[in-house]
């Protein structure tokens, strides 16, 4: 039960909450179901089995089991701990964001439930259980304000170039989670096996409680029509097929070593084919029923702002600004009403005229396709506001956590209406928090949600750490047997400072570049060449065989096709498609600098790369000549070793 609960709380993670819904209804609501369903069976599962499987057998960690599969390949081994390490550096500091969140629930009123703070703006516009408020395309929620102004505190950054100093309060929180990490993972799945029965548990009885009272509140079914309401069309478009894949072999996790690291303590003879259907379902289900809870929370907002349920669903505004107005190039300050000159922008396009409608300077831009209409609102530092961009656009698990950039406003001169969707961030840091913030008994739901966040959060960290310290433990045990307590502690002190840069100011972009590069196309692309080399290389019925001496029965022929043919297919179709839609990075109204992008892709490449370095390192030190090289390369090195001792098989807790 324990290793059951280790790896559901691992693959239910904070993805599962915000992503699916959005991707739902983004690609066609009941109608994705579809796609979804038909990649889960045929991609995702398999995976998930297969990883299971070579865990429990080889019994033990992402490195060194390529020895006894494919020498050659050793490379993965490497590669998956240095993606693990990337995840850290920023995942953990998106859980100290929520523990900040969490801190903050403890008053009487929400701070994020007004606009009478030192942080907020005059674009600060408060709807609830208020007459004649009119929300624009530029008006901010106290949600929105208290999120980058005061958790993040953005504006006090200029972007990469200057990040500036480390904000203290996230600094103790991150330390906070870092030290209740630590502490569980110290002995291995002894203690992490018995933290997972409150961490792995917990979020089910605050998502049930949460779905009621969202089933109650004015408005829920109008949103519930909206996440499940079908548009067939959307079935013939690749994108909706490739969303639907990278969806379910993220939110899964294979790849990450997780699944073998935890799998190789369980008992030789385990039912991992049960657990395997058992935690795929779960994920799943856990999935489909938070957009539940997420819709009921858009659709009693949208009845409070008397809009359409796609109107809240979809980020608008400005983006985060200083108190202190900033100025139109040159400096001039421009009083309200008053007309902003034409101006040619630095990239050659020309900004202007336009009204000031709010404080600040003038801030037109001239959009593509909307140059004969007239728009006007606050006057804000001028940038582009033309991409739509966010957290999570490559890797679901990572969770994305900042708000798009906003745009103009809903009709352009083209009468197309602004495409910009809401992204995971403004659903749990801004938009649900909102809703909490203004239902009965706010307090006690805030704590509760953001309680949640975080022992979702603490979960995949726990996962993803102890991949890491299996796989180096198991590869180097002469140097790191009994030391166990000390190497946890070197790598969770590494792992804190390498998170130092995105708990500055100008963190959040940080956030989001490794959040881009660190697990996105590189991940995939260890999954697809691990199912090549188990499938292709070890064999599919040595792997078979493997299974049968496990669980007494061989895969059927369903299972030995998809990991021969389908689910190498549709990963391979997913780094293809990844690769070549390569959108602007953006952030707010920031757009990142082109060496910043450079820097992106050597950390893509960092983890990557040491699969190719293997290879030729493993050929080069081989002796023999070439053919005999390659004959030993690809071989088996030794025989799985006995099982592991009991004593560290995971086993309910009494």
């Amino acid at each position: 039960m324990d290793f059951l609960l280790s790896v559901i709380g691992f693959a239910v993670d904070l993805g599962n909450v915000w992503r699916f819904p959005y991707i739902c209804y983004q690609n066609g609501g009941g109608a994705f179901l579809i796609p979804y369903t038909l990649m889960a069976v045929f991609g995702g599962v398999p995976l998930f089995y297969m990883e299971l499987a070579l865990g429990q057998f080889h019994r033990t960690g992402a490195i060194p089991i390529w020895k006894r599969i494919c020498p050659i390949f050793k490379g993965i081994g490497f590669a998956i701990c240095i993606i693990g390490l990337y995840v850290s550096f920023y995942y953990n500091t998106i859980i100290a964001w929520a523990l900040y969140y969490f801190y903050s629930s403890f008053s009487g009123t929400l701070p994020w439930a007004s606009c009478d703070n030192p942080w907020n703006t005059p674009a600060c516009t408060n709807y609830f259980g208020r007459s004649n408020v009119t929300w624009t395309n530029f008006s901010r929620s106290p949600a929105e304000e208290f999120y980058t102004r005061k958790v993040l505190e953005i504006q006090k950054s200029g972007g990469l170039y200057d990040v500036g100093g480390v904000r203290w309060q996230l600094l103790l929180c991150l330390f906070l989670i870092f030290t209740i990490v630590y502490f569980s993972l110290w002995k291995g799945v002894k203690t992490s096996g018995k933290v997972v029965w409150v961490t792995a548990t917990l979020p089910y009885v605050v998502l049930l409680v949460l779905l009621v009272r969202g089933a109650t509140l004015p408005g829920a079914w109008r949103g519930v029509i909206f996440y499940l309401r079908p548009d067939w069309g959307k079935l013939l478009s690749t994108a909706v097929w490739v969303d639907a894949a990278a969806q379910i072999f993220f939110s899964l996790g294979p790849g990450f070593g997780v699944l073998l690291a935890l799998a190789s303590y369980n008992h030789f003879h385990n039912n991992c084919y049960r657990d395997a259907l058992i935690t795929s379902t779960v994920n799943c289900l856990t999935s489909f029923l938070s957009g539940f809870v997420i819709f009921t929370v858009l659709g009693y907002m949208a009845e409070m702002r008397d809009v359409e349920v796609e109107d809240v669903a979809r980020d608008k505004g400005s983006p985060p600004s200083s108190t202190t107005a900033p100025s139109w190039p040159g400096g001039d300050q421009l009083p309200l009403g008053s007309v902003c000159p034409s101006r040619l922008r630095g990239d050659g396009v020309m900004a202007g005229p336009g009204v000031c409608r709010g404080t600040g300077a003038c801030a037109w831009e001239q959009f593509p396709g909307a140059e004969d209409s007239e728009v006007s609102g606050p006057c804000i530092s001028a940038r582009a506001r033309h991409s739509c961009s966010g957290f999570g656009a490559s890797s679901p698990r990572a969770l994305p956590l900042l708000p798009a950039p906003r745009t103009v406003p809903e009709q352009l001169g083209n009468g197309k209406p602004n495409q910009c969707p809401f992204l995971g961030p403004s659903l749990l840091f801004i938009t649900y928090p909102e809703a909490i913030a203004n239902m009965v008994g706010s307090t006690f739901f805030a704590i509760i949600f953001f309680l949640m966040m975080i022992t979702l959060g603490l979960d995949s960290t726990f996962g993803g750490l102890e991949a890491v310290i299996t796989a180096v433990m198991d590869e180097y045990p002469q140097v790191l047997a009994g030391r166990r307590e000390l190497f946890v502690l070197g790598l969770i002190t590494v792992c804190f400072l390498g998170s130092l840069s995105t708990l500055t100011y100008g963190g959040a972009y940080v956030v989001k570049l490794l959040e881009e590069f660190g697990a996105g196309c590189s991940i995939l692309a260890v999954v697809l060449l691990e199912t090549i080399a188990v499938s292709w290389f070890y064999g599919i019925q040595r792997f078979s065989h493997d299974v049968k001496a496990m669980l007494g029965f061989t895969p059927g022929m369903f299972w030995k096709v998809c990991w021969v043919a389908v689910s190498p297919a549709l990963l391979a179709f997913i780094v293809i498609s990844s690769l070549l839609d390569q959108p602007p990075l953006t952030l707010f109204d920031y757009q990142y600098p082109e060496w910043s992008i450079s820097v992106g892709y050597l950390i893509e490449a960092s983890s990557f790369i040491c699969i190719p370095f293997y290879m030729v390192y493993k050929l080069v030190w081989t002796p023999g000549s070439l053919k005999q090289r390659l004959a030993v390369c690809i071989w088996p090195e030794k025989k799985p070793r006995d099982p592991r001792a009991d004593t560290v098989c995971m086993s309910p807790v009494l």
